[in-house]
């Protein structure tokens, strides 16, 4: 017991936190769900090493490269994780600056902005979880952070991740500013990935499907579902989970209520008891505005008001005891009437049905890794 606590501390301290004082006091309420809400941000950040790894842009302004808002249902039988365009247009709330102060409201601004206020190199995750809050109307738990560093790591630690590609990858494909195709990076069809590979792979952009963020959103899915195969097949235990949590807290950053390595190994193990096809990835509604990202109303406020309500994506009720076995129009579906949505609008949990759209697109941790490769 004593040489594990050694090892918690050892952890311990190699755990970068946000400060608690940039988050909103104006919150959502929990409600009466038990589930738990987690941000998942990948920071393209010049910090720490990873301007080797492609991190960063011409200034030192640090960035959000992903964004997903991860739900553990309350039954900890169902999970689903729910991708935001970087370049959705949102309203960013109030966001404490370097100085202490605080912005103002900024209207119909793109969502990964957030991120960069204050132009900090180590970014802002506080004003991207208030920016979360504001725009769904969930409660966000914890909020994590990985670097390109920290993911590199996490991949060969798992022995690397099984990917699926269309066609061959060069240099041009992930910098469209070279004068030549170059090498190639990764070869078509199915493969292992790790370290800077894994990296390119869910960083490519152009010269692959339709080389939109949203195509690229699709395969980052494909591959966080493949790494949660990964791991739960290698046993999800406190002594398996240790080497990751190693590699993990060397570049993650977290909200203060998650910065120690027992309480990371915690969260992770609420994973344990849910079955791969119980792992859903979706992304919220959404349609082309310009060239910007536009959310679909009300089928937007629709998915996060089943969200709040526990509903799965299959419409199951995952509410906890007694739950997750009912479909909405049964009897697990009549619970915690008058639950407020994020536009104002309240509803029973029997009729909060998650919109076609979300439910046609949506893939599972189990699904084929070359089905249809849609999300090339």
């Amino acid at each position: 017991m004593a040489g594990a606590g050694w090892v918690y501390l050892k952890l311990d301290r190699n755990i970068g936190t946000f400060g608690a004082d940039g988050i909103a006091r104006d919150r959502p309420g929990r409600g009466s769900s038990k589930g738990q809400n987690i941000l998942v941000l990948g920071s393209d950040a010049r910090t720490s090493g990873n301007t080797a790894l492609g991190g960063g842009s011409k200034d030192d302004t640090g960035r959000s490269d992903t964004a997903f808002l991860l739900h553990i249902y309350a039954d900890r039988r169902h999970a689903v994780a729910v991708s935001i365009p970087r370049d959705t247009l949102v309203d960013i709330p109030p966001c404490r600056l370097p100085d202490g102060s605080w912005t103002r409201t900024r209207r119909n601004t793109m969502f990964n902005e957030a991120y960069s206020v204050g132009q900090t190199p180590e970014g802002n995750p506080a004003c991207t979880q208030n920016t979360v809050e504001k725009l769904t109307g969930l409660r966000v738990d914890h909020t994590i952070v990985v670097d390109f560093k920290g993911f590199s790591r996490l991949t060969d630690v798992v022995g690397g991740v099984p990917v699926c590609l269309p066609q061959d990858v060069y240099q041009k494909d992930l910098d469209p500013g070279r004068a030549t195709r170059g090498k190639r990076l990764l070869r078509k069809g199915r493969q292992t990935v790790a370290g800077r590979k894994a990296l390119d792979y869910v960083r490519i952009r152009h010269g692959i499907g339709d080389g939109s963020d949203i195509g690229r959103i699709k395969r980052q899915q494909a591959f966080v579902a493949s790494l949660i195969t990964k791991v739960k097949s290698n046993g999800l235990t406190p002594a398996q989970l240790l080497p990751l949590a190693d590699a993990a807290t060397k570049s993650v950053t977290v909200d203060p209520g998650l910065g120690t390595a027992r309480r990371l190994i915690s969260f992770a193990m609420t994973l344990k008891d849910i079955d791969l096809p119980d792992i859903r990835f979706v992304t919220v509604p959404w349609r082309y505005e310009g060239q910007r990202v536009g959310l679909i109303q009300p089928d937007a406020d629709t998915l996060w008001r089943a969200i709040k309500d526990d509903r799965t994506i299959d419409g199951k009720d995952a509410g906890g005891e007694g739950a997750g076995s009912k479909d909405a129009g049964g009897e697990g579906g009549r619970r915690r009437k008058g639950t407020q949505s994020p536009s104002g609008g309240t509803g029973d949990a029997s009729e909060t049905p998650v919109p076609p759209s979300v439910k046609d697109g949506s893939r599972s941790a189990d699904d084929d890794l070359c089905s249809g490769l849609s999300y090339g």
